[in-house]
Formats: C-alpha cells, sequence, structure tokens
C-alpha cells in the first residue's frame, strides 16, 4: 500500500565493479546510502538488485540480458522508476530508455530531486536549477523524448521555470540568466554578511555528513527551531544564529554567529558542489569548524574523510577544526578512547549530553582566533542572527 505522500515506487540497482578493493563493503554501503536517499525522496523502495561485475558494461552498465530481466522485476515489483547507484553518461541513458519505458534516473539526478523540494532560499532555489540544468544539458541533446518522461514524477520537479525537456536553446539561455542572478545574489549575501565581519564577530560553521545531528545540535546550543529530520539533505539553505557566551566576572562577554550548512555526501559530483558554492562559501567566513560526526554510525571513518576531502577541495586546509562525536546515546561504549585520539568532544545533541563539555573546548579555542581574544564561556543563551 502506498504511504500518504509517498511519491513513485522504484527498483534501486548497484553495479559494482569487483576489481576495486574492499569491493563488496563499500558497494554495501554505496547502496545503504541509495536506499536512505530514495527514502528522502519519498519513494517507495520496491526492491534491491546489486549486481558484481569484472568490468562495468559500458553500454548498459548491467548488459543488455541483464537489463532485461531488471526491467521485468521492476514491473513485477509495481515500480515505476528504476534509479542506478552510479551516474549514467548521456550514451547510457539514451541506450537505456531504449529497452524500457520505466522512468530511468542515477544518482546524481536523485540528489539534485531532493536538492529542489528542500530548497527554501531564493539562492537555494537558483543553484538548484542550474544545477538541473547543467546536468541535463548533454542529455537532452542525446535523448529528450526519454528525459521527457521524468518531468511527472521522482526527478523532475524544479523549483523554477525550467522541466527537464527543455530545449538545448533555452536551456543555455536559462544557464546564462541563473549565472547572473546567483552572482548578484552572492553580493547582496556578501553585503548583508559584512556588518557581522565589521564587528569581528566569531563565525563556526557546523559542517558533517548528511544526517549526523548537525541541526539537532544547532536547535540545542541556540534554542533555534531549524527543520530537523531524520533523513538526508534535511538542511539546504545556510541557516545562522547567533550563540552569546555570558560574562565571566567583570569581563565583557561576546557572542559567536553558528552556520549550519548542508551535509556532505561522498563522491558528491562536481555539478553539485559548483551548484550549491554559495552554500558553502559561508565556510570560507568560519573561524572554526564544528565538524559533526554521528559516533553511532560503523562507517564514521569513511564520512569523516569524505568531508575532510569537501573541505579541502574548498581550499578550508588551514581553518581550525574541532571534531564532535554526536548520537553518542546510541552507543555502548562512552567514546572516550576515540574522543583522545581525535581530539573530540562527545555529546548527545538529542539529550544534552555533553553540551557542557562542548561549549568549555568553544571557550578555550576561540581566544586563539586573531580578534576574539575575549569570548569566554558559560551555558549558552541564544538569539536569532
Amino acid at each position: 500500500a502506498r504511504i500518504p505522500g509517498e511519491r513513485d515506487g522504484a527498483l534501486l540497482v548497484g553495479v559494482y565493479s569487483t576489481s576495486e578493493r574492499g569491493a563488496r563493503g563499500n558497494a554495501q554501503a554505496s547502496m545503504d546510502e541509495l536506499v536512505e536517499l530514495a527514502k528522502t525522496a519519498g519513494v517507495r523502495v520496491a526492491d534491491v538488485v546489486m549486481q558484481f561485475r569484472p568490468t562495468i558494461d559500458g553500454k548498459t552498465l548491467v548488459g543488455k540480458g541483464k537489463l532485461e530481466e531488471i526491467c521485468l522485476l521492476a514491473l513485477h515489483q509495481g515500480a515505476e522508476v528504476i534509479i542506478f547507484d552510479r551516474d549514467l553518461s548521456p550514451s547510457q541513458l539514451n541506450a537505456i530508455t531504449d529497452l524500457t519505458d520505466l522512468k530511468i534516473l542515477d544518482r546524481t539526478m536523485l540528489i539534485l530531486d531532493i536538492f529542489a523540494r528542500r530548497a527554501n532560499s531564493r539562492g537555494g532555489k537558483l543553484q538548484v536549477e542550474l544545477a538541473q540544468l547543467h546536468y541535463s544539458l548533454p542529455r537532452l541533446a542525446k535523448k529528450q523524448t526519454g528525459l521527457s518522461r521524468l518531468t511527472g514524477g521522482i526527478g523532475g520537479q524544479g523549483p523554477g521555470e525550467t522541466k527537464l525537456e527543455i530545449d538545448r536553446r533555452r536551456a543555455k539561455d536559462r544557464i546564462q540568466r541563473l549565472g547572473k542572478e546567483l552572482e548578484r545574489y552572492a553580493g547582496e549575501r556578501q553585503r548583508r554578511r559584512q556588518p557581522r565581519n565589521e564587528r569581528e564577530v566569531p563565525v563556526i560553521a557546523i559542517v558533517g555528513y548528511t544526517n549526523a545531528g548537525k541541526s539537532t545540535l544547532l536547535n540545542r546550543l541556540t534554542g533555534a527551531d531549524v527543520y530537523v529530520a531524520n533523513e538526508l539533505f534535511a538542511t539546504l539553505d545556510p541557516t545562522s544564529r547567533r550563540l552569546r557566551f555570558p560574562t565571566v566576572k567583570d569581563e565583557v562577554g561576546r557572542e559567536v554567529v553558528l552556520i549550519d550548512t548542508v551535509g556532505f555526501i561522498r563522491d558528491l559530483p562536481d555539478t553539485l558542489k559548483n551548484a550549491f558554492r554559495s552554500t558553502l562559501e559561508e565556510l570560507a567566513d568560519a573561524d572554526l569548524l564544528l565538524h559533526v560526526v554521528d559516533g553511532s554510525d560503523a562507517r564514521r571513518e569513511q564520512h569523516i574523510e569524505a568531508v575532510n576531502d569537501v573541505l579541502d577541495d574548498l581550499g578550508l586546509h588551514d581553518t581550525p577544526r574541532l571534531i564532535v562525536l554526536n548520537k553518542m546515546d546510541r552507543r555502548k561504549d562512552d567514546g572516550a578512547g576515540e574522543a583522545t585520539r581525535r581530539r573530540a568532544v562527545c555529546v548527545s545533541a538529542l539529550t544534552g549530553a555533553g553540551l557542557p563539555e562542548l561549549v568549555a573546548r568553544l571557550r578555550e579555542l576561540l581566544p586563539s582566533i586573531p580578534g576574539h581574544e575575549h569570548v569566554h564561556g558559560g551555558s549558552p543563551g541564544a538569539t536569532p542572527a
């Protein structure tokens, strides 16, 4: 039975090369993530197919015979969509849609659909539309009829006037207009941030793998009401809140600005990184990166590496970072050994455990940042930024 608000049923297909080291473990982690992405998009997961091959079929990924089997299974399971756990080239999309009338999506299309549903700000919507256009343009040139099937359901939702069946010329014109609008929007945001920078208010950016609990931590620290859900990419627009450290004795107290950012995901396509540059550009203003990690996730080491890779790509090698091991209420041990090794703080944003220790660490770290020598610690209080 379909859950109210649920969208199309989907068959998820993962094709993985056995020649890669740790292929099966990595493949399962990747497929688990695709399942979470599908659920976040409101898709009913009808079934999952995983195939391991010495080499990936360059034309259809799985081979023509296997693809026919997959299409029959999708029909049997009542799935309207097949979602592949990798990006499809224009020629692959063309070959696959030649063999079936089912909707065909790849990983990036699914992520873009989630972005389209989640983005609320003007800048976020512009970025999503631009990313959709950049990704769909070469595929439109290859096979408009195949992509046009996406427009009515999953993968076809866009925040602007653009639909995936738009012709190549209109798409290019729209890309140019969106680029100019985003430049203006970035300038406006820079002007809005200027007073904060002139006051030398320390900026702490909360970063981390998607669904690590960043928004919950922001809410717990500041009393904010940022949207929180057990979903991937729950936050797509940067959210800023002020956190005031109370005065200590006769010294002047100071405030800091906490910024919640979009969660990272491994193998994030460059298309998406570039499209959300104005979301991630907030990180360039940060004096400290608060790297929130799901301390209960067995794959947290890979998640930490994925986030660090993105941060390094953004040129943030020298920005101080503090790891926060979150969701410790779900762990059997207290995580003390791991916290010592990572120089991290253990917290549960859900219960509030460990937050006094986190605030104390922030108090220790912030005075070392030039221009912020007067920040002091204590129990946090907050007002909207």
